[in-house]
C-alpha cells in the first residue's frame, strides 16, 4: 500500500462508497475498513430509504422529522437532506439499485413509524444490503479507487488543526497515510453495548481519536435505541425487526397476548412502552405479531426476516414471536456543517460517525440511509471544487502508545464512555432550566 493519496476514506460502508464514486477519477482515493468490507452497519438495514415524494410531501416530511426528533434537529440540515432525496434515488437507481416496483414499473411505498404517509423505497428486507453492494460494485470498478479490508485506524496525524494523515494497524505493522483529504466515515458505537443491532467491530474508534485531538464532537449522548429486535439469550449482535413490519400492520402485545400501545409512536417513545409494559408484567420481553399482515406481504416484502425466525424456531405466519429493545442508532458523532466539514481543517465525516444534527434527538425511521448519502455527496464536491493549499508530509514517530493497540483502543473508548456522560449531564442540566 503506497503511502501518500489525495483522498483517504475510513469505512466502506454506503457514506464511504458513495462519497468515493461522487469524487473525480483523476482523485487517487484509498479506502480502509476495519475489518471485513460487508462488516458495516449499512449492510443491516432492512427498512428501506426515505424520498420526497413532490412538492406537496415537503412540509409533512420536514415536520415528521423534526416531530421525531424533538425539535432539537437543525433546520438547514433538514431541508439539505430532503431537497436532495431525489438526486440521491435517481443516482442510486443509474448504480443499479433495484429498488420495488409494481406491475406498471412505478416505485413501490412503504410508511413507517412517525412517517404521516409512505415515501419509503425499499428492496424487500434488505434495502441496506442492496444499496451497499452496488455502490461497492461501482468502486470496484473505478481504477482510482483502492479498498484495504482489516485495516484499523489507531490515531491521526495533524498539525495545528489541520489533517494531514491516519496511524494505521494492518495485522502487527503499523504504519502512516498521509493525504490532501480525509474523510471519516466510520460507522456507529453499537459494539460498546451489550445488546446492539450492529456489529461489535463498531466501537467509536473515530470519535474517540477525534475527541484525543480536540475536534469538535455533538450529542453523543443521543443514542437511539430500536424498540423491536429479536428476543435471544445468545451473545453477539440482536436481529433488526424492521419498522416496516408495524408499518404494514405487525402489532406488539405482552405476555399475556393484548395489544398495548400505537406502534407507530417514535422509535423512543415507543421503546418506553415497552420497557414500561416489560416492567408491569416483571417480563424480559414482549411479542410482535405479524400475522395482520398477511402471508403473501411476508413472503414476499420480508423473507429474510421469515428466514431468520424459522431458524430460531418461530413460525411468524401462526404465532407471535419474543421481542426487546436494543441499541440500534448513533444520532450524535463527529460535528460537521452543511459541506461535511469538521472543526478541522482537511477532516471531512459522514454516515453514522458524524453528527450534521438532521435527526435531532430520535432518528425518524429511514433517514439514516439518506442522511449518510446526501451528506456524503457533499464532503465530495466540498473536496472537489475547494482551492487545495498544499501541504508537506508530517515527520512520522512511533509512539509508545502504539505498542499494544488493545489498551489503546479501551483507553479511547474509556474516554468516550466519560464524555457521553458529560453530555448527558450537559443536556438534564439544560432539561431542568428550561
Amino acid at each position: 500500500m503506497k503511502e501518500n493519496w489525495d483522498v483517504l476514506i475510513v469505512g466502506c460502508g454506503a457514506a464511504g462508497l458513495y462519497c468515493a464514486l461522487n469524487l473525480p477519477e483523476n482523485q487517487n482515493v484509498c479506502m480502509i475498513c476495519k475489518e471485513d468490507i460487508e462488516h458495516s452497519d449499512s449492510y443491516l438495514a432492512q427498512g428501506g430509504i426515505s424520498m420526497l415524494r413532490g412538492e406537496d410531501d415537503y412540509q409533512e416530511y420536514f415536520n415528521d422529522t423534526l416531530r421525531a426528533g424533538h425539535y432539537e434537529n437543525d433546520p438547514k440540515s433538514v431541508d439539505l437532506m430532503i431537497r436532495y432525496s431525489n438526486t440521491i434515488i435517481n443516482d442510486l437507481i443509474k448504480h443499479g439499485v433495484d429498488f420495488e416496483k409494481d406491475q406498471d414499473g412505478r416505485l413501490c411505498f412503504t410508511k413507517e413509524g412517525a412517517h404521516s404517509k409512505p415515501r419509503i423505497l425499499y428492496h424487500e428486507d434488505e434495502t441496506g444490503k442492496e444499496i451497499t453492494s452496488r455502490l461497492l460494485l461501482e468502486a470496484k470498478k473505478r481504477k482510482n479507487i483502492h479498498i484495504y479490508p482489516y485495516c484499523m485506524m489507531i490515531d491521526l496525524l495533524e498539525k495545528e488543526n489541520r489533517a494531514y494523515g491516519i496511524v494505521v494497524q494492518k495485522d502487527q505493522t503499523i504504519f502512516p497515510l498521509f493525504a490532501n483529504s480525509i474523510v471519516l466515515a466510520c460507522g456507529g458505537i453499537g459494539g460498546i453495548f451489550k445488546n446492539s443491532t450492529n456489529y461489535e467491530s463498531l466501537q467509536g474508534d473515530a470519535l474517540s481519536i477525534c475527541l484525543h485531538h480536540h475536534v469538535e464532537l455533538e450529542n453523543i449522548d443521543y443514542i437511539q435505541i430500536h424498540p423491536t429486535t429479536l428476543y435471544s439469550t445468545k451473545k453477539g449482535r440482536r436481529f433488526l425487526l424492521s419498522e416496516s413490519l408495524r408499518g404494514e400492520g405487525a402489532r406488539l402485545l405482552n405476555i399475556h397476548g393484548k395489544r398495548f400501545v400505537n406502534e407507530l409512536l417514535p422509535r423512543d417513545l415507543l421503546t418506553d412502552k415497552i420497557n414500561e409494559q416489560m416492567r408491569i408484567d416483571h417480563s424480559d420481553h414482549v411479542f410482535l405479531d405479524l400475522t395482520p399482515i398477511g402471508e403473501t406481504a411476508l413472503r414476499t416484502h420480508f423473507p429474510h426476516i421469515c428466514s431468520r425466525c424459522q431458524e430460531e424456531v418461530y413460525d411468524v405466519l401462526h404465532e407471535p414471536i419474543p421481542v426487546v429493545p436494543a441499541q440500534h442508532y448513533f444520532m450524535g458523532g463527529i460535528k460537521i456543517d452543511l459541506s461535511g466539514k469538521t472543526s478541522m481543517k482537511d477532516l471531512y465525516a459522514c454516515g453514522e460517525t458524524s453528527c450534521s444534527n438532521v435527526h435531532g434527538r430520535n432518528r425518524l425511521a429511514s433517514n439514516s440511509l439518506l442522511e449518510s448519502l446526501v451528506f456524503a455527496k457533499k464532503a465530495a464536491e466540498d473536496i472537489m471544487f475547494s482551492q487545495y493549499e498544499s501541504k508537506e508530509l508530517l515527520p512520522f514517530t512511533m509512539k509508545e502508545i502504539y505498542q499494544d493497540t488493545s489498551k489503546l483502543m479501551q483507553d479511547y473508548q474509556d474516554e468516550l464512555w466519560s464524555e457521553i456522560e458529560r453530555w448527558k449531564l450537559i443536556h438534564e442540566r439544560n432539561n431542568i432550566e428550561a
